[in-house]
């Protein structure tokens, strides 16, 4: 006999999969079925109607995930409308009653299996940049950032708002210099490495970062020695923090700081020639671009961003 595990994988890829509707189904399931006696009946897990597997809903799921320490929602409805949910809920329980005749069953163990899955569906998803005509490019630019903060949170040791930063000013840069510019991935930073800044464009090396660092500054003034022209483009918050230290060591007025906001929001707005139709064709761009990088820099695909025009 398999393992617990390895039976619920083998279950998962036949039935499951990164759904959220049967992410759901299967996290109930498990939570209901540690309140029952087994062998588990079947018809106690069904409405009184006979039509829907029963208590699924969002604030369901919620609350498992929540007892994990995760606050996102995976669905609001919980899959309770998912076509093929009576079958995948038959298809469990016997799972469920055959592990339990093995002795192989530990429910809490099953539920934390689930818990990583939907972990692993939420990885897996990418960012949206909604072109929200009632509000500013920069406000929506801001938003997107903002998913990769969320997300940075969520999964510790990844970077992803630097990442989503990086190769969102490469994809700007690659309209400018027609596709030639180098891209590198977001882990090869050039801050201790050989490289003059993120990118090198003319005379100028740009340097991308959420957080500059006296790490950096020390680079920019590398970059004055070798007569070079730095520039570093970072948050709102990281604006201050650049000037202070540039300020510190006497650089401040031979290098430029600008906000990634105002950065991305400009060029939209110029190439666009102030048109509104136009300002969605070079946001388009400006994504497709990105998602090309993302492609051939970067191992991580959720890192991908959908445009919603």
């Amino acid at each position: 006999m398999l393992s617990q595990r390895a039976v619920l994988a083998a279950f998962d890829d036949d039935y499951i999969g990164l759904s959220k509707g049967s992410l759901s189904l299967a996290l109930i399931l498990t939570r209901n079925a540690a309140s029952k006696q087994f062998p588990l009946d079947k018809n106690s897990f069904v409405t009184t109607k006979g039509g829907q597997v029963a208590g699924l809903g969002g604030g369901a799921v919620k609350k498992i995930l929540k007892d994990h320490g995760i606050e996102r929602i995976l669905s609001s409805e919980g899959g309770r409308t998912s076509r093929g949910n009576m079958e995948r809920m038959n298809a469990y329980i016997d799972v469920l009653n055959d592990l339990h005749s093995h002795n192989l069953l530990d429910l809490d163990a099953a539920e934390k299996y689930w818990v990583e899955r939907a972990q692993a569906y939420f990885d897996a998803l990418p960012f949206t940049f909604k072109l929200d005509p009632s509000r500013s490019l920069r406000a929506c630019v801001r938003d997107l950032l903002a998913q990769a903060v969320e997300r940075q949170r969520e999964v510790s040791g990844t970077m992803y708002a630097g990442a989503v930063m990086q190769h969102l000013v490469g994809a700007k840069l690659d309209v400018i210099t027609e596709g030639s510019l180098l891209h590198h991935g977001f882990s090869v930073a050039d801050a201790p490495s050989n490289r003059s800044g993120d990118f090198l464009i003319g005379d100028v090396a740009i340097h991308v970062t959420t957080a500059p660092g006296e790490a950096l500054i020390r680079k920019c003034q590398d970059n004055l020695s070798s007569g070079l022209r730095p520039l570093i483009v970072t948050t709102e918050d990281g604006v201050g923090g650049a000037k202070a230290l540039a300020k510190q060591v006497g650089v401040d007025d031979r290098l430029d700081i600008i906000e990634i906001e105002q950065f991305l929001a400009t060029n939209v707005y110029e190439w666009s020639t102030f048109e509104r139709d136009a300002r969605q064709t070079a946001v388009r761009d400006i994504i497709d671009r990105y998602n090309k990088i993302i492609a051939e820099c970067e191992s991580d695909p959720s890192l991908r961003i959908e445009f919603d025009g």
